[in-house]
């Protein structure tokens, strides 16, 4: 990646449905375009006390429709989705362990992102947990050990209040969230509007 062309912002909370499925098409969208993701996770939390809104399934009218619409656009990607009954989760431990692993390599957290999501809603499977998340990245060839401390470390627990903090100041304030050379798309449903977007260098 050159300096001309910089990387995509990719905000994202593990908790997140609709982050799961632009989670499952971003690197190819941006890899058409010879651009790079830096994948970050967010939690949701201050970015709803911020702008004055609730998770979208405690919305009358608006949550029943979710969560049809979440299984039909799930069918229609072809990409596998079971709706966990522990929904929605607490996700700072899976943030944090990010974090830590992105610190070593990209590449891996950006794995082991994948993996939670595919865990959490392809199979079902409450990640929640610091356990559930060392066991995650353990299967990774991480220290289970180190994963857990990393993830009650303040250091690291600063880390993740700090990325919100810089999200929320760029005008984050759901999931998913991309920003292209400062241009800010919100929803997975904008994927295609990102891909024309880097095509021609806005519109």
């Amino acid at each position: 990646m050159s300096s001309e062309t910089p990387a995509i912002d990719f905000y994202f909370d593990f908790s997140s449905p609709y982050g799961y499925l632009a989670a499952t098409r971003i690197e190819a969208i941006a890899a058409k375009h010879r651009r790079q993701v830096n994948w970050r996770p967010i939690l949701l939390g201050p970015m709803f006390k911020a702008a004055g809104t609730a998770p979208l399934i405690a919305v009358p009218l608006k949550g029943p429709y979710s969560a049809r619409d979440l299984l039909r656009t799930a069918r229609f990607l072809k990409v596998p989705y079971v709706q966990p009954e522990a929904f929605p989760i607490g996700t700072q431990n899976a943030a944090r362990a990010f974090y830590w692993l992105a610190d070593r390599d990209q590449t891996k957290a950006q794995k082991f992102a994948m993996t939670c999501y595919t865990t959490y809603f392809g199979h079902g499977i409450d990640i929640s947990s610091a356990e559930k998340i060392a066991n995650i990245a353990a299967q990774m060839g991480e220290d289970r050990a180190a994963v857990l401390a990393a993830m009650a470390d303040p250091i690291v627990k600063e880390r993740l209040k700090g990325e919100v903090d810089a999200a929320l100041a760029k005008g984050v304030f759901g999931s998913p969230f991309i920003i292209i050379d400062g241009e800010p798309f919100w929803g997975n449903d904008r994927l295609d509007q990102v891909d024309a977007w880097l095509a021609t260098g806005g519109f």
